[in-house]
């Protein structure tokens, strides 16, 4: 709410009242104020002024001439406002009926709702404001024309389309006027839940009732034993999805029992094509009495007139679609597309109500809908019911929920957020439908071929794309990022349909000012106690390359780096699988996970298996060259100074290179053992990431080690355990004891470590804290920053990098791994899933320091 500033006159202030999503067109002559009103009440970049607009296609904001394209240009701006959901306020005249239809029409265009705000101030005020102004040559016709104007069309507001419509009369009221904000009718995005989605109960109180009891609520009747009311325990609340009445023998027990549950805060209804064929034939409206709308009209007679006006209002009432949960679930009767979902329009409604048709009819003269959930893409997930299937099946996260208990079916709903399906069987055949109920098992036909859930498709990655991640909200895609990942994945990775999970990048920990050291465990456990983090694990780092594993209990699956390529050709990718799922097998790990697949997130060593050919082309090349001439140029320069030249600093410079030099090459060697097929490799998993339906990134760290401890006693020739050390970074000796370890590990030519929070998953003082922070030894940074970083000039000059855009990209990556694994435990389609893999490939684009 914005209240009146102290300068304004004293007074009852008079409130303005906008939808939070709206198109808000302010009407009044030129000098009533509207500028001024605009940015009293609205944000600067909510206001879109036809003079402003002028002004950027004229350089001249009087330059009537430029009226037209200043227009065109508002206009395209709004419509961009609008399809982003964004509220938009147009600073312009807007006397003439002509020029407000065309806004009228915009708002429609984007179902939003468009809102008149007059200023109607005396005319012989505009005239002195305009005389005042020097930017202004207004003649005083053109005021007294825009005044006439104004004044003939206020009644007729409403009847142009708009659905409020607030006049403020004279510059008092105009200064008192407060602007208040209103949710959209159909917008519960606080209300997480836990909710159950109830199918088209079409007059079926029986089944409605065993139904709310094998979901647990708990039914109420009246002094007649007729069910009133229904309450879950557990604080759980009903959503219907419309079609209540018709076909059914009871419509009046199911209004009277889902009206109760509504009154009673138990439930919440949308309406379905019958609620609003029926209100239009209690208002006695010209109906036809058909599709069982007869049945309901016959039994309404037998209740009391009282009752069929609460049944009229109720129906009349209902909202026609909801958005629940920050946005992740929306039930609408007929289902709703994406660019509909959270808007207020007539189209809107009618697409909740009726879905979309072809505008064909078939055999039995039905209309044909048109399959909109097989192109839909959006991150809600969408419940409604209209047209009956035999069973529920999840196309693209929508589920249709109406499995024709009427017809002899059942009477389905589904329990939110656990997506568990509890159904029970129609009585009897109630109604016998115009197109033959399928039996069970068989597929519902569509008006066109759906794509499986299986097949990807390269349009749903092209171009920029925003990902929804349940962990940090929207990750965005650059159009050219993708454009990178897409020759990745074309040219050089596994089949796309193979890729679960990408990993994510890994941010090191901030810079140490030790003496001689780049990364030091320390700034790592800083870290985690500025975000609150108690308890952390320090992994040991493999000198390997990271890797994800899929096993299947048959043995097949994939084995890939980081970026999605294999490390092995087709036989003896086959053998490695072939081990490795033997040995979850004798881990009874397949048995315990109620599973036949593992997803596991690992280590594969050595390193020159993945890098031989990079690790001889520019490391052990490097290495090679400068061993050949550091030592004659030593040679050279001990020679110059036995002649008593003075060249000590240059000589002590040359020998302390070549001794960066040969600790640089006894790095990349220790990455290096000669491998013969499977013999010499070694696989170290750290995490099972998920499961047949599970994911685990709410278990510690502890309980992965575990897990991998146990392949590794499977196969100890294979398999590698992970040392680690639990450590309280508020206890200074914990930390001195890491420390120690993390020393001990890298002097003998170790990579490092990894810290992790112990609980996994953890959210911090700012958000969700870094999955993990790398430490590097000294020795091994070598190969990331040169052989001689440890000289004080590099020292100095590599401790100013910035580790801010490194630790974003990590976090993103993370959320996008995380939410793809979540989709897939869910079982949702495999585009679904791989959108977020394909979109961590595309940020490894990002321009980051592939040092850090």
């Amino acid at each position: 709410m914005i209240t009146p500033t102290e300068e304004r006159p004293t007074g009852e202030p008079r409130t303005v009242v906008v939808p939070d999503l709206c198109l808000v067109v302010l009407i009044g002559v030129s000098g009533s104020g509207k500028s001024t009103f605009a940015r009293r009440h609205f944000r600067g970049t909510q206001v879109l002024s036809s003079d402003f607009c002028r002004g950027l296609v004229a350089d001249d904001e009087n330059d009537q001439s430029a009226t037209p394209e200043a227009f065109a240009l508002l206009h395209h701006i709004a419509g961009v406002r609008l399809r982003a959901g964004r509220l938009t306020v147009v600073d312009a005249t807007n006397v003439k009926r002509e020029d407000r239809a065309s806004l009228v029409a915009l708002a429609r265009e984007h179902d939003v709702l468009p809102v008149a705000i007059v200023l109607d101030v005396p005319e012989g005020e505009c005239l002195a404001r305009n005389a005042a102004r020097p930017d202004r040559d207004i003649a005083p016709g053109v005021i007294r024309r825009q005044r006439s104007d104004l004044r003939r069309g206020l009644r007729g507001l409403r009847r142009e389309g708009f659905r409020k419509v607030h006049v403020l009369d004279g510059t008092a009221e105009i200064d008192r006027a407060v602007i208040t904000y209103e949710k959209a009718y159909n917008d519960r995005r606080e209300d997480t839940g836990p909710f159950d989605v109830v199918g088209d109960v079409h007059g079926c109180r029986a089944e409605l009732e065993e139904l709310l009891d094998e979901l647990g609520y708990e039914l109420r009747r009246d002094e007649h034993g007729r069910p009133v009311d229904a309450e879950h325990p557990a604080g759980r609340r009903a959503i219907f999805v419309g079609d209540l009445v018709d076909r059914g023998p009871d419509s009046p027990g199911v209004l009277r029992l889902v009206m109760g549950m509504v009154a009673a805060g138990h439930a919440l209804c949308v309406p379905g094509n019958h609620e609003n064929k029926l209100v239009r034939a209690l208002r006695g409206r010209n109906v036809q009495i058909t599709h069982g709308l007869e049945r309901t009209l016959a039994q309404l007679e037998a209740e009391d007139d009282d009752f069929r006006r609460q049944v009229e209002e109720f129906c009349y009432g209902l909202v026609s679609h909801y958005v629940f949960d920050g946005g992740a679930l929306v039930v609408a009767h007929a289902g709703l597309k994406e660019s509909l979902q959270g808007r207020a329009s007539a189209r809107v409604r009618d697409f909740a109500l009726y879905g979309e048709t072809t505008g064909e009819t078939d055999e039995f003269g039905l209309p044909v809908r048109y399959p909109w959930a097989t192109e839909y893409r959006g991150r809600a997930m969408v419940l409604y019911g209209h047209t009956p299937v035999p069973t529920p099946e999840w196309i693209n996260n929508t589920l249709c929920l109406d499995t024709g208990c009427v017809f002899g079916g059942r009477l389905t709903a589904l329990r939110y957020p656990e997506r568990e399906l509890v159904s029970v069987a129609a009585k009897q055949t109630y109604y016998e439908p115009a197109r033959p109920f399928l039996a069970e098992g068989e597929a519902a036909p569509l008006s066109e071929p759906r794509r499986r859930d299986d097949v990807l498709d390269v349009a749903d990655v092209l171009g920029k794309r925003v990902v929804e991640t349940r962990l940090s909200g929207r990750v965005t895609v650059r159009e050219e990022n993708a454009a990178a990942a897409i020759e990745v994945m074309s040219r050089f990775a596994v089949a796309p349909e193979q890729l679960l999970y990408l990993p994510p990048t890994m941010s090191p920990s901030a810079t140490s000012t030790r003496p001689g050291l780049l990364e030091h465990p320390a700034e790592a456990f800083a870290y985690f106690r500025g975000e609150g983090v108690a308890e952390v694990v320090c992994q040991e780092k493999h000198m390997g390359s990271r890797a994800v594993a899929v096993v299947r209990r048959d043995g097949s699956g994939v084995l890939h780096t980081r970026t999605g390529r294999s490390f092995f050709g087709p036989e003896l990718t086959a053998a490695f699988l072939g081990r490795l799922g033997t040995a979850a097998e004798k881990a009874g790990l397949f048995d315990e996970f109620d599973t036949d697949w593992l997803l596991l997130d690992a280590e594969l060593l050595p390193w020159s298996v993945k890098a031989g050919d990079l690790i001889r082309s520019q490391y052990a090349a490097v290495g090679a060259a400068a061993r050949t001439a550091l030592p004659a140029a030593v040679a050279a320069l001990e020679q110059a100074a036995a002649r008593g030249l003075e060249i000590g600093e240059v000589l002590d410079r040359q020998r302390r290179r070549v001794a960066d030099v040969e600790a640089f090459s006894q790095v990349y060697r220790r990455y290096c053992w000669p491998t013969d097929g499977l013999s010499g490799v070694a696989f170290a998993p750290f995490q099972l990431l998920a499961s047949a339906g599970a994911t685990y990134s709410d278990r510690p760290h502890a309980w992965h080690l575990a897990v991998a401890d146990r392949l590794a006693e499977a196969d100890p020739d294979l398999v590698r355990s992970t040392r680690s050390l639990t450590v309280d970074v508020t206890d200074p000796t914990s930390e001195t004891a890491a420390t120690a370890w993390w020393e001990e590990m890298t002097a003998v030519g170790g990579e490092g470590m990894v810290v992790k929070p112990a609980a996994n998953l953890t959210r911090g003082r700012r958000g969700v804290v870094q999955p993990g922070l790398k430490v590097r030894g000294r020795e091994y940074l070598r190969l990331i920053y040169g052989p001689d970083y440890t000289e004080p000039q590099h020292l100095e000059r590599l401790r100013e990098r910035s580790l801010g855009r490194k630790r974003g990209l990590a976090l993103r990556e993370y959320a996008l791994g995380l939410e793809g694994l979540e989709r897939l435990a869910r079982g949702e389609p495999l585009w679904r899933v791989h959108e977020c893999v394909f979109a961590v490939l595309a940020l490894e684009s990002e321009p980051v320091d592939p040092r850090l």
